[in-house]
């Protein structure tokens, strides 16, 4: 099943982007926008770059947060871990904001996206000494929007459910362990 969604996903992102390119369009993403966003779970820093008229690959390196309880801990446990994204977006709506006379600047219009995450073991900071956090690759189709307030900031939100796979503890092989992963965020963020 796993397989078969992603395979979707995939057509679909290489139809539309073939569309985007034949399409005459008077509105455009940016050829790049960089900036720096935070939200309820973390801090990121992104950048987009333009691939068609409608479609940006962002990149994108942050801290995101964590919570976690159990019989094992005798109060509530926090966790910061890195997370390395990549994540091509087309913005769908952005012809009709144009005819609306809404802004598109700074990629403000609404987006489809393959978010793809990768959470390192490589530094962890927690209020627990010796947590183990098992490293983790995530696939999640999302869709969202994102605004702009003013010429340096926006916010920006998004849901989307997919997949998520947990590496082996002691080496870099995929565990058989997979499961839900879930993308829901709101961030607020300022562009340079």
């Amino acid at each position: 099943m796993k397989h078969n969604l992603l395979r979707a996903c995939l057509v679909f992102c290489i139809y539309y982007s073939s569309q985007a390119q034949t399409q005459t369009s008077s509105s455009s993403v940016e050829k790049s926008v960089f900036g720096i966003q935070t939200g309820f779970l973390g801090i990121w820093v992104h950048h987009e770059a333009k691939l068609s008229n409608s479609i940006a690959l962002r990149t994108e390196l942050g801290l995101e947060a964590g919570i976690f309880d159990g019989a094992k801990y005798p109060k509530t446990g926090y966790f910061l871990v890195p997370a390395i994204t990549l994540e091509p977006r087309w913005y769908y709506n952005l012809n009709k904001r144009v005819k609306k006379s809404r802004n598109i600047s700074g990629n403000s219009g609404n987006f489809i996206a393959l978010k793809t995450t990768y959470h390192p073991d490589v530094i962890v900071v927690t209020n627990y000494d010796n947590v183990n956090f098992i490293s983790d690759f995530s696939i999640v189709p999302t869709w969202g929007v994102r605004r702009q307030i003013g010429e340096h900031f926006n916010y920006e939100t998004g849901i989307g459910i997919g997949y998520i796979h947990f590496f082996n503890p002691n080496n870099v092989s995929f565990d058989n362990e997979a499961d839900l992963a879930l993308n829901l965020h709101l961030r607020l963020g300022y562009r340079f």
